[in-house]
């Protein structure tokens, strides 16, 4: 069973959003604490002893360090981390007693707590060992290399033949790590224009391509644990604009519903973000929404970008695009897709901030709204309570 478990090989496979919050983070809010939690959407079974192996895993995490050569690779490629950042983040390293790992039967516990600026970056390479290792324990034999290399391929041409441009955002629900890097190495290989680059910083750096991302839902859930939820969504804005200066100027859009968002994004933020990102709801009508607020602030939609990101396939793109064409510029991230179609059902699995602790208040519930009902997350009490200070009416 000890042979099951999965060893990362780098501190930067991860994605690169994780560590863009990390560093405003640890500039403005070192002293915040966070918790997170595993939530099963997909209800799958986890076969016995997958805890076990998982933690082993976890713990295995523990060694990695940021190399000198990939410290380099981010001082050239991303000057805006100021270079305390980059040594603090040579000296990081998981604490795996910030995590802990229950299971009961076939159901699984994670949960994550600690001071912020360190638990920010469990998420997602815990949700890629679960991930794998639930393939890999319950013998899940899908697509073998060749397959793998040709679907991507094959996507990536079918994109380049619509115009748009690509950029993968899979890591967290990835198959396995190798399906992940024949993936990407795909993409790079015969996506042409049409591939700008990847979430995951291990790979943008193996495969020369762009690390792409900006900020999560968590970093407005916790502005809304410090500020309040009416203010949740401007200081938001607020502190990445000071700490960015203009860099990574993608917003986004639907922690408390768009609605609810751009009636903060005043013309000063649609000015000054180069657009915002869609990631729940009906995306033709969150293209409408944002061009006639760009348009009432008396700004071009054209001089603009929405990146979609929603649970996307080539049918959708190509609806989308050809809906927005003309109207607004675009780009489209797309992650479970492309790193895992391996013909096995992918898994529905999230893990999300659920409480923070801001250095002058409590321990306080975190909820996410979005645009669709049933991705609401967080406590039911607080999300009541949101919705009612918000003026959210379903």
């Amino acid at each position: 069973m000890l042979s099951s478990k999965v060893i990362l090989n780098s501190l930067l496979d991860n994605d690169f959003y994780k560590f863009t919050m990390q560093h405003a983070v640890t500039k403005l809010f070192p002293k915040a604490k966070a918790r997170y939690e595993f939530i099963n959407r997909g209800q799958h079974a986890f076969p016995s002893g997958f805890a076990q192996v998982l933690r082993e895993s976890i713990n295995n995490m523990g060694a990695l360090q940021l190399s000198k050569v990939e410290k380099e690779y981010l001082a050239q490629t991303c000057p805006y981390l100021d270079p305390t950042y980059l040594d603090f983040l040579q000296g990081y390293r998981y604490d795996p007693d910030e995590v802990s790992i229950e299971q009961n039967g076939p159901d699984l516990s994670v949960k994550i707590a600690g001071y912020w600026y360190r638990t920010i970056l469990w998420e997602v390479p815990i949700m890629s060992l679960i991930s794998e290792l639930f393939y890999k324990m319950n013998n899940l034999v899908g697509a073998n290399d060749e397959e793998i290399i040709n679907t991507a391929k094959s996507k990536i041409e079918h994109y380049a033949q619509l115009g748009v441009t690509i950029a993968e955002f899979g890591t967290r629900r990835r198959h396995s790590y190798h399906t992940h890097k024949l993936v990407v190495e795909a993409l790079k290989a015969y996506g042409g224009q049409s591939f700008i680059g990847t979430s995951n910083v291990h790979l943008a750096m193996q495969y020369q391509t762009k690390p792409i991302g900006t900020h999560a839902h968590e970093w407005f859930m916790f502005h809304a644990a410090k500020y309040g939820f009416k203010m949740a969504n401007r200081l938001g804005l607020e502190h990445w604009a000071q700490v960015y200066r203009g860099d990574l100027g993608i917003a986004l859009s639907d922690t408390y519903t768009t609605k609810v968002f751009f009636s903060s994004f005043d013309k000063m933020f649609a000015k000054l973000f180069d657009g915002v990102r869609h990631d729940s709801g009906d995306p033709l009508v969150f293209a409408d929404q944002t061009i006639s607020h760009y348009q009432s602030k008396g700004i071009d939609p054209k001089s603009k970008t929405i990146i979609f990101s929603d649970s996307l396939n080539y049918e959708k793109v190509a609806r989308i695009s050809n809906y927005c064409q003309d109207k607004i510029g675009m780009s489209f991230g797309i992650g479970t897709n492309f790193t895992n179609d391996v013909n096995l059902p992918p898994m529905n699995i999230v893990l999300k901030m659920t409480e923070a602790h801001p250095d002058d208040a409590q321990w306080t519930p975190v909820v996410k709204l979005s645009d669709v009902r049933g991705k609401y997350t967080g406590d039911p009490k607080m999300i009541a309570l949101s919705k009612e200070i918000l003026g959210i009416k379903d």
